[in-house]
């Protein structure tokens, strides 16, 4: 689990995966929707893959656009998914911001997979079953996804 300190000494974002059967679920949280995402990232990658030092190769940014915000938890998670397996690559740092138009812009900075460890189940997609993306009563946000692995 990984969280961060925020203001205060109050932890706003953060990520962590909890049990469940087969699969991986990821919860994140943040203070705004982007922060929020970037965390749940953040909570895939770390699920699988050590990338400590690795030396970040290339950064890359993708626009995603979907009809409701837990459609782009999946489509930033599935975007990760396809970049393992279609370049091998995995991203040692995440930043998600705000598109103009709609949707996200998730920035990238990808490392080697054969120049980090392997530690978990690599992951095959984001399950769209119980897949939540929202803001709170206070206006932080959380999000959830199970991940097939």
């Amino acid at each position: 689990m990984k969280r961060q300190p925020g203001r205060g000494g109050r932890r706003d974002r953060g990520h962590r995966s909890v049990p469940h059967t087969a699969d991986l679920r990821i919860e994140a949280w943040g203070p705004t929707r982007e922060d929020c995402l970037a965390e749940a990232v953040r909570g895939l990658v770390e699920s699988f893959a050590e990338v400590g030092k690795a030396e970040q190769q290339r950064a890359s940014v993708h626009h995603l656009a979907a009809g409701s915000d837990a459609d782009l938890l999946a489509a930033a998670v599935d975007e990760v998914i396809y970049r393992l397996d279609a370049y091998g690559e995995i991203p040692a740092a995440v930043e998600v911001t705000r598109a103009v138009g709609g949707g996200i812009d998730l920035r990238l900075r990808m490392v080697d997979a054969s120049g980090v460890e392997i530690v978990g189940a690599v992951p095959k997609a984001a399950s769209l079953s119980g897949l939540t993306c929202a803001a709170g009563p206070s206006g932080e946000w959380s999000c959830a996804v199970t991940v097939d692995v």
